[in-house]
């Protein structure tokens, strides 16, 4: 292959800049406002915390498994289309919050319109953008996807801190006219790029068979055991040191998401997944026994290396699950998303009665250290579950191939 055929492989098409520039537009508005919902609802709108609890776990339920919409709905209208209607929906919410700052039935309405938006653009927006791809593209285009998601994450809520309190009619009106604008930008993409005789689906080398490791099941085990860092640490953190230093370890995590995963991710999608789930898992522990250990350093390094197992099994899991299925990429990420809900809805539940046991105990590291060996023995149960699975499959073809061959 030449230089410059390399080159042009590397650089992404207009749709894919528009698409990435736009994620992290959507995702920079998105969190200018949905981390405060607890303090506007509970503080400006006087919802009692129970409600607002109640609230935003229906709200998390319609973006995680709402995802499984996308998939029927982009078969019938398309992705572009799907991706504009999403982002109406994502509009509208963000306008009602105007006149909802004076009633809780329009801000919940608002919420929930903007929570269905998002189940149904992301997977549509990540099946635009590897539609007609090589799979061998597929592993960039991810990383490219997930750092412009994260970095809009890591810049929305300090970006309005200033306004979310004091000016929220400001706040939501210039979210609603970012929305709007991005969704103009989506009207203009082509109506899908899809290159047949470029899609190639991944078959396993001969002498090399595919594990029975399930994408969904193993994104659910993963998204459960990340949750735990990512619900608790405040709890753990500020008290130890100070809200300063858990913010700066957040941007850090951030900025090192960012980074690192383009540039792991051809790395990620040459390992077996089994050797995926170790690292990832064998990080996320490593990380979780830092944390444990406490103090600033601590702290940050199972930051680091949470950072890590993340980058590891997230982009796996997605890579897997797009070359098992034959069903379109929009269906597939549908279904991982709700993969990603159950496991978050899991992490919560069990997360809270651990920590609640490990605080009545009076020790709260008593809780990274469970994790951690709940980290520990996870790849172990899903490796001894998909070798159960790859056995079953195989032998049934090696009773048939007997039977053909008169033994």
């Amino acid at each position: 292959m030449s230089a410059e055929q390399a080159s042009s492989q590397k650089r992404f098409t207009g749709p894919q800049g528009f698409l990435l520039a736009g994620s992290f537009l959507i995702t920079l508005g998105s969190f200018a406002v949905l981390p405060y919902m607890s303090v506007l609802l509970h503080q400006r709108l006087g919802l009692g915390l129970g409600t607002v609890g109640f609230v935003l776990a229906v709200a998390s339920l319609i973006q995680f498994a709402g995802g499984v919409v996308a998939g029927p709905v982009a078969a019938r209208i398309g992705l572009r289309r799907s991706m504009l209607v999403a982002l109406a929906l994502r509009t509208a919410g963000f306008a009602a919050f105007v006149p909802g700052l004076t009633s809780p039935v329009l801000a919940i309405g608002a919420l929930l319109l903007v929570s269905a938006g998002a189940a149904l653009y992301l997977p549509a927006n990540k099946a635009y953008l590897v539609a007609g791809s090589p799979d061998a593209d597929r592993p960039r285009l991810l990383s490219a996807s997930s750092s412009a998601f994260n970095a809009g994450m890591a810049l929305g809520p300090p970006a309005a801190a200033p306004l979310v309190l004091g000016s929220p009619g400001v706040l939501f009106t210039c979210v609603a006219g970012l929305f709007a604008l991005v969704g103009v930008g989506h009207a203009f993409l082509p109506r899908e790029e899809v290159r047949p005789e470029a899609a190639v689906s991944q078959e396993p080398r001969p002498g090399e068979p595919r594990s029975g490791l399930s994408p969904f099941l193993v994104t659910v085990v993963s998204v459960y055991a990340f949750m735990f860092f990512q619900h608790y640490l405040a709890l753990f953190a500020v008290p130890r040191t100070s809200a300063g230093f858990y913010g700066v370890v957040l941007m850090g995590y951030a900025a090192l998401l960012v980074v690192a995963q383009p540039l792991l991710a051809e790395r990620i999608a040459a390992l077996s997944y089994p050797a995926a789930l170790w690292w990832g898992f064998g990080a996320m522990a490593a990380g979780m026994a830092a944390i444990a250990g406490g103090g600033h350093a601590g702290i940050a390094v199972g930051g680091a290396l949470l950072c890590l197992g993340e980058i590891v099994l997230f982009l796996k899991n997605d890579l897997e699950a797009l070359a098992r299925s034959s069903a379109p990429p929009a269906t597939v990420f549908g279904r991982q998303r709700l993969a990603a809900g159950i496991g978050a809805f899991a992490s919560g539940v069990v997360g809270g009665q651990l920590y609640g046991a490990a605080e009545s105990a009076g020790s709260a590291r008593a809780f990274w250290v469970v994790v951690c060996l709940q980290c520990l023995l996870l790849p172990v149960l899903l490796m001894y579950g998909g070798r159960r699975t790859a056995r079953g499959r195989s032998e049934p073809r090696a009773e048939t191939a007997s039977r053909l061959s008169g033994g």
